[in-house]
């Protein structure tokens, strides 16, 4: 990619991620708190979360071969938009949670079938830049970052009626994601027409079941199993410990921030360390993170260090694990290689942590939620110590 087509990409990449993740950004930190508004307990909100990122079991994989088969990705983007927006209508008609369950199910499934279509069309137009992407990703954690202080700042100044606009700002962001999927259009490259005729669909299953293919996507559901507690019941740990709304929404964003400066960097770290031994440090702070957390509630500092471990959690795993899928996975196979990943730790991790997560809070609180987080990362370190590999290494 020369230079100057590049500088031209930037922004609407960049655009794009800044306002899918405000989204995002929108719903993780305070939709356990209006499912609490209204009534409902720790499983039934954990119900509802893992039904929210369990849709990428489902959602990515069936986008990700529509994609690559009629090679129209915006053209789908662009329909998961649209039906994202339709779908955000349901939070403001319905509030029992037979009704939330379903709006979820819709709103999630399209919202989360549209990113591993944009991270495979991000990938395809940065084709030799790929070492710049985290530069163009980190405009979504700021993204994330504006959603969370924006919002918390609404819902602080609104008091008593707080979560009673909180499904018209869900609605309204989900226009503004569903606009920005016009600033891209659909390219064909050299890069990807070459591997386009020398790949056969019949490889991603041989591709899939290489050991160390395996092993990645086993220690990305393990890591994303680990956010369960964190992602649903975060805010509510924080509310129980005396934290208002402003300060919650600084602790997040802290998380986030940390997260950015790992992206900025990202091009430096994988020219001066391995994969594997970035990935593994990622999951040693992580494990550390899930063992401090119920600890260092009442001492600020400690919690806003534990928040900074983010960048590793997240920021990094994050990083290392896509560069390893885009080596394994690329041409005819690179849409369904990043919706299998995305199906596997977000979805099928994601969703089973958080499901775990409510009945462990109900159980025995933070204590045993995330200590059930720190026991997935132990298996996590030692199944990626023994068998994840990258091509290059």
């Amino acid at each position: 990619m020369p230079q100057v087509a590049y500088r031209q990409a930037y922004p609407k990449l960049s655009g794009f991620y800044f306002f899918y993740f405000t989204l995002f950004g929108a719903v993780i930190p305070y939709i356990s708190l209006y499912y609490q508004s209204l009534g409902m307990g720790a499983i039934q909100i954990g119900q509802l979360m893992a039904v929210f990122v369990g849709t990428k079991i489902v959602a990515p994989n069936l986008l990700g071969w529509l994609a690559d088969k009629t090679g129209k990705t915006v053209y789908w983007l662009r329909w998961m938009g649209f039906l994202t927006l339709v779908s955000a209508t349901g939070f403001i008609f319905w509030n029992s949670f037979s009704g939330l369950l379903l709006t979820v199910f819709f709103f999630s499934f399209f919202f989360h079938a549209a990113l591993p279509l944009f991270e495979s069309y991000t990938f395809l137009t940065l084709a030799g830049f790929k070492e710049r992407y985290g530069q163009i990703r980190l405009w979504g954690s700021i993204g994330f970052i504006a959603a969370v202080l924006g919002v918390g700042w609404q819902l602080q100044v609104s008091g008593d009626d707080a979560y009673q606009i909180y499904p018209y700002i869900l609605w309204i962001i989900s226009m503004v994601v569903f606009f920005t999927m016009f600033w891209v259009k659909d390219v064909v490259t050299q890069q990807q027409d070459v591997s386009v005729n020398n790949a056969s669909p019949l490889s991603f299953l041989s591709i899939v079941r290489r050991p160390w293919v395996i092993s990645l996507l086993l220690v990305s559901v393990l890591v994303q199993f680990s956010h369960g507690a964190y992602y649903s019941f975060y805010s509510i740990f924080l509310k129980a410990h005396g934290y208002d709304q402003t300060a919650i929404a600084w602790l997040w964003s802290i998380g986030v921030i940390a997260e950015i400066f790992v992206f900025f960097f990202m091009p430096w770290l994988f020219r001066s360390f391995s994969v594997k031994l970035l990935l593994l440090l990622s999951l040693v702070l992580t494990l550390l993170r899930w063992l401090m957390i119920p600890w260092v509630a009442d001492w600020l500092s400690l919690l806003v260090l534990a928040q900074v471990f983010h960048a590793a959690s997240y920021g990094l795993f994050h990083a290392a694990a896509i560069h390893l899928i885009d080596e394994h996975f690329h041409g005819v196979n690179q849409g369904r290689g990043q919706a299998i990943y995305a199906s596997a730790s977000h979805g099928f991790g994601g969703g089973l942590g958080m499901l775990v997560a409510g009945y462990a809070w109900q159980g025995g609180g933070a204590m045993l939620a995330f200590g059930i987080s720190a026991i997935a990362i132990v298996f996590a370190l030692f199944i990626a110590q023994k068998w994840v590999q990258s091509n290059h290494e």
